[in-house]
């Protein structure tokens, strides 16, 4: 049986992801709050910028779940066709 190894993401690959999203979080909130409208404008965009990064980091999380339970039904779908093909003798006719 083939085993599958984990992913690990390199540390400068993590660094520039976390970069990216808190560059992009701050440059954002500071065009939402330097806009020239009200502040109830303000806030209502604001609210939809928490809303988006909320349901972009639970689309993640249920992605990276589907993906996990996915390789587990595989895996165990694999060792069950091994067993049961190593429990088969092709020249027993019984």
């Amino acid at each position: 049986m083939q085993t599958v190894g984990t992913q690990k993401d390199s540390s400068a690959w993590v660094i520039q992801t976390w970069a990216a999203f808190v560059l992009s979080i701050s440059m954002t909130t500071f065009g939402i709050i330097n806009l020239p409208v009200d502040s109830w404008v303000k806030g209502f965009m604001g609210m939809g910028l928490a809303f988006s990064i909320g349901s972009t980091f639970t689309l993640g999380k249920t992605t990276r779940d589907l993906h996990e339970t996915r390789r587990l039904t595989a895996r165990l779908d694999e060792a069950k066709v091994e067993k049961l093909l190593s429990q088969h003798d092709p020249l027993n006719f019984k």
